[in-house]
């Protein structure tokens, strides 16, 4: 199937202001082949691989159906994860935002009322996980009976998953004669009985994978703690040659929660979301195609359609949900025939998915270890030589020698001056703390449960009352290992809120539902003046004297 351009798919004009926007001129092969059918009111199968623009593919002839004027859900698409849900509710939000589509994503492990609320005030599509959307049908808040287009996303991934009988509920749900589309990479024979059962003459759309180009990239994974990511990133910026650098988060949130963090410890990073405007992405890419930042943190959906040549490296902070998402973002470097490095930050827990990768790639990844403070400071130790020495070869510094002069007629020693002046361009260093990183531990069942007792700092211990550091005084954060918080988090927080530097904290201690932290006696007041305007991720955190 070639690809077509959008202009000849006959699309509202809201939808091609979006697809403008987005930066796409030409369809996609999976979507050259779906788009004209499902506007054609037929049921479809495609086969295709993620990453191939298979979610524009049946999301733009969903939007393009909408009723207006319409409280009840219109389209139901259901996948089998949270993580892809929220992906494909971003994609539809932004495919459909100059027609106010009303997208909502539901799924496990988040709270009833707000999904609740959102279902009863009125909702066009619906994006959700077989077990919540069950749940929400049960409590009558979910209503398919005049639903017009049901999507099955990754249907052999939810069949492994056991959720079959769920899907089967959800169709019987929806009037007999909707339109149903089904897309799998795999078609085994309980995906082909299902589509044999409840899909209408279906259009079968199959493309192509592409071929596997990872031959030429470097494949490392690194095992770590969840809480540790960005502290294991952040080591691994200290000590790769990266000339510029891609790196995948999971969702748009966890793209901005990376950024804040990466630029409060001194890392230039910019991030790419599905929401920027045409003009302001085309910026950022810009800045990040001539230097000018070095690192780019994007989600899959935003990455969509880029072009960029000489990426360095690509860091997977987040693991895709798809072995096919892998090759599709590694394949970002190494390209025209020069060598690339993809490095995976990797979970004991996600041990299984990177045979998965492996087994899909047929290629090994290279475990490796992160760095240690040592080799950092080595590192750091080795660059600033490298850049002495080239300043001392080019010889032009005529105006420092004259200060240097000043200085040694004034009885200063030599070296004295040498040293302090190293010691003086060092000074920024402390911008950029190197972030304590936990040992691993490979063995979840070992791992004790938090109970949910909040800690109580009025109690006597080894972190309650008062700092043991001579001109520090211990701070109390109304936040901690309960809602995922870590060390990183602390330091980027308060340095980009307080605006003093990371490395002027002291001892932080994290309890279930407190942190303590060891401040300078001197910047107490800077710190809780910022009090009301301190977040880590999406909530807000107060900060008190201990």
């Amino acid at each position: 199937m070639s690809n077509q351009d959008f202009s000849l798919l006959d699309l509202r004009p809201e939808l091609m202001q979006a697809i403008s926007d987005l930066g796409y001129t030409v369809a996609t092969p999976i979507q050259s082949a779906v788009i004209p059918v499902m506007l054609a009111g037929r049921d479809v199968i495609g086969q295709s691989q993620t990453g191939s623009g298979k979610t524009a593919a049946f999301g733009l002839p969903v939007l393009q159906r909408l009723t207006g004027g319409q409280r009840h859900v219109q389209s139901l698409i259901v996948t089998p994860t949270r993580e892809l849900a929220l992906q494909v509710a971003e994609a539809m939000e932004q495919l459909g935002r100059h027609m106010q589509a009303r997208v909502l994503a539901v799924y496990g492990g988040q709270p009833y009322p707000p999904q609740i609320d959102r279902l009863k005030k009125g909702i066009e599509v619906v994006v959700g996980t077989p077990g919540r959307l069950l749940d929400l049908m049960e409590k009558r808040v979910l209503d398919l009976s005049r639903t017009t287009t049901i999507i099955l996303d990754e249907a052999d991934e939810m069949l492994s998953m056991g959720f079959i009988k769920d899907i089967e509920a959800l169709l019987e749900a929806a009037p007999e004669d909707r339109q149903t589309a089904l897309f799998s990479a795999t078609l085994p024979p309980a995906i082909r009985s299902l589509a044999k059962r409840y899909l209408n003459d279906p259009h079968a759309c199959t493309i192509d994978r592409q071929r596997l180009t990872v031959a030429t990239v470097e494949q490392r994974y690194y095992l770590i703690n969840e809480n540790d990511r960005c502290a294991a990133l952040t080591r691994l910026f200290e000590m790769e040659p990266m000339t510029s650098a891609l790196v995948f988060a999971r969702t748009r949130l966890s793209t901005a929660e990376l950024v804040n963090e990466l630029v409060g410890r001194g890392f230039a990073a910019e991030m790419l979301t599905g929401e920027l405007s045409q003009e302001t992405r085309e910026r950022v890419l810009q800045r990040f195609r001539n230097h000018q930042v070095k690192v780019l943190v994007a989600t899959d959906v935003a990455a969509r359609g880029l072009d960029i040549e000489d990426v360095s490296h690509v860091f997977n902070y987040d693991l895709p949900q798809d072995p096919e998402v892998y090759v599709h973002r590694i394949g970002r470097t190494g390209r025209a025939g020069k060598s690339g490095v993809a490095i995976s930050l990797i979970t004991p827990r996600e041990r299984w998915f990177l045979r998965k990768i492996e087994g899909y790639t047929k290629q090994k990844m290279t475990p490796a270890q992160l760095p240690s403070e040592e080799d950092i400071q080595s590192r750091r130790d080795h660059l600033l030589g490298e850049q002495l020495l080239v300043w001392l070869r080019r010889g032009r510094c005529n105006r420092e020698r004259q200060m240097v002069n000043d200085l040694t007629s004034q009885g200063f020693d030599l070296a004295d001056i040498a040293t302090a002046a190293i010691k003086l361009v060092r000074a920024e260093e402390k911008q950029r703390p190197i972030a304590p990183i936990s040992a691993v531990c490979d063995d979840a069942t070992k791992r004790k449960p938090f109970k949910g007792k909040p800690s109580d700092p009025r109690k006597s211990g080894p972190v309650a009352g008062r700092s043991h550091e001579k001109g520090m005084v211990r701070l109390i954060l109304s936040s901690g290992k309960a809602d995922g918080l870590n060390i990183g988090h602390v330091v980027s927080s308060l340095s980009q809120h307080a605006n003093i530097p990371g490395s002027s904290l002291g001892k932080i201690h994290i309890d279930g539902q407190t942190t303590f932290v060891d401040v300078p006696r001197q910047l107490v007041a800077q710190i809780l003046a910022a009090g009301k305007s301190y977040r880590i991720g999406n909530r807000k955190v107060s900060i008190t004297r201990s």
